[in-house]
């Protein structure tokens, strides 16, 4: 078994959280697998540490560029499944070869590429689309984070669902736990909000996640509270320019603050320590943001959309998409602390059901089908 890791990116965002959750489950769940891992040179410690009984193997350095990458995951990811004599290739993000002389599985992470086009600039929506049908048609078998992204590839692209494999993601108890005050303590007084509390939002700020309404909701919410919770927005920097503009609407007495990433040991206190982690995206193929929130025992603030309620179930409180709806329901649970507290344990208790360790046995059934194997 080779897994092609070469895609995950230095940020650790949620393909490096997938593609390392799996690896390191893996040694749990099936004492047959021979494993090998391909990554990024930069990562080869990492990987090596994570499933120490694995092989890994340093791709070349020029992976690290993405044009560079896909060329060779064309040309020198088959040689190297070749060479180890791998029964079967996972490749865990969208794209994959399309001669790799063995079996090969892909993970397609969400369809909204397809049913949420305004939200992706032209360049990237077109490349992923052409990938995600590609990969549908040559993989022996494809993986995806929910029943909702199967049921809109089934229906958009008219997918054979017996091809079609759903793992749930999981969420890492250590790395994502119940904060200690302490922890929550740090992490406020590095976002400068030590004696403020705060709603929190954690992810790419890219269209489809909806950061503008969250702002204009959240502003409608708190503006004639005596002591209106702070905003932060934390996460990477994506293609959403009109994030700056629905801050620059913020009336100067309310606070917004947008620390980029945070180190991954501040998640939980960062997590833990909000009044409200909100999270009001358009739709997502899995939802790891809310799990890892809702792991951290946050009361979590979502929406509706494909996998959000499979994720959430009645552990999350749900808004719509729009300024008014997210301002009224945000109002509503910033205002009843016993609510807040009843999400937080339900939240806590629903996460663990979400384990790598399932997710694992999930990818290596669907390894043994694509190997023609009984499972």
């Amino acid at each position: 078994m080779l897994v092609d890791a070469t895609s995950v990116p230095a940020d650790r965002g949620g393909v490096g959280r997938y593609v390392d959750g799996l690896l390191s489950a893996l040694a749990h769940v099936g004492d047959e697998i021979d494993l090998s891992v391909v990554c990024q040179r930069t990562d080869a410690e990492r990987y090596l540490g994570l499933v120490p009984e694995a092989e890994v193997i340093a791709a070349p350095s020029a992976v690290t560029h993405r044009p560079a990458r896909l060329a060779w995951e064309q040309t020198g990811l088959p040689m190297l499944a070749q060479q180890l004599g791998v029964e079967v290739l996972h490749s865990p993000f969208y794209t994959c070869p399309l001669r790799a002389g063995c079996p090969v599985t892909v993970t397609v992470h969400d369809a909204t590429f397809f049913t949420e086009r305004d939200h992706y600039d032209k360049a990237r929506g077109t490349f992923f689309r052409s990938a995600i049908k590609t990969s549908l048609r040559r993989a022996s078998r494809v993986v995806v984070p929910s029943k909702a992204t199967r049921d809109e590839l089934v229906r958009l692209l008219d997918v054979d669902e017996s091809h079609v494999d759903v793992a749930y993601h999981g969420v890492d108890p250590e790395a994502f736990h119940i904060p200690a005050p302490a922890e929550k303590a740090r992490v406020a007084a590095r976002l400068g909000l030590a004696e403020t509390p705060y709603v929190a939002f954690l992810g790419v700020m890219e269209p489809r996640k909806n950061v503008p309404n969250l702002v204009r909701g959240w502003v409608s919410a708190v503006r004639r509270m005596p002591a209106p919770p702070a905003l932060v927005l934390a996460g990477g920097s994506g293609h959403d320019d009109a994030i700056d503009d629905a801050v620059a609407e913020v009336p100067v007495h309310l606070k917004v603050v947008r620390p980029g990433y945070l180190r991954f040991a501040d998640l939980p206190g960062f997590l833990g320590g909000a009044l409200v982690a909100a999270y009001p995206s358009y739709g997502e193929g899995f939802g790891l943001p809310i799990l890892e929130a809702m792991a951290c025992g946050a009361p979590v603030l979502t929406t509706p959309r494909l996998s959000l309620p499979e994720v959430g179930g009645d552990a999350v409180a749900y808004t719509g998409e729009e300024p008014d709806a997210i301002a009224s329901d945000l109002a509503k649970l910033l205002g009843d602390e016993q609510q807040r507290s009843k999400l937080s344990i339900l939240g806590v208790e629903r996460a663990r059901d979400f384990t790598w360790q399932r997710s694992a046995s999930a990818h290596l059934a669907t390894w043994r089908k694509a190997a023609g194997k009984s499972v």
